[in-house]
């Protein structure tokens, strides 16, 4: 693969994180760190009729963690925790070479990090705190 891993799409998401602030009284949050770069990503979550109404992030992550920040925030309302679980189960298949591209939109931005597997746990990061706090929003 010859593709550059921090191209202009992934700085330009990088940039451009929605709902990038965390919300006053969420029913679920969930933060999540890289052991091996130290980035960390806080995401908070409301649901309404079992689904994400709400999201708010902290995001303190290199440019592929803010990235997939990015793309998670941007489509996670209106998703259900079973959703959001299957998300993340699917990127983590799939960065481990162990399964197709993940049905979330955009998510194939990241193919020339697949071999950069020191890369894969800031691309998880988002997924994972987002999951984790919309099943803690649903327990509440």
């Amino acid at each position: 693969m010859n593709a550059p891993l921090y191209n202009i799409d992934i700085l330009r998401l990088a940039t451009s994180i929605p709902h990038h602030e965390r919300l006053v009284d969420p029913m679920g949050s969930s933060e999540k760190r890289s052991p091996i770069c130290g980035s960390r990503v806080t995401v908070d979550v409301n649901l309404t009729d079992g689904r994400v109404a709400d999201i708010g992030m902290l995001v303190r992550a290199c440019a592929l963690g803010q990235a997939s920040s990015s793309l998670f925030a941007a489509h996670a309302i209106g998703r259900t925790p079973t959703e959001l679980a299957r998300a993340r189960d699917q990127l983590t298949a799939w960065l481990a070479g162990e399964g197709a591209t993940p049905d979330w939109p955009d998510l194939d931005i990241f193919t020339p990090a697949l071999a950069v597997t020191a890369r894969h746990p800031s691309i998880r990061l988002a997924f994972e705190a987002g999951a984790e706090a919309a099943v803690r929003a649903a327990s509440r």
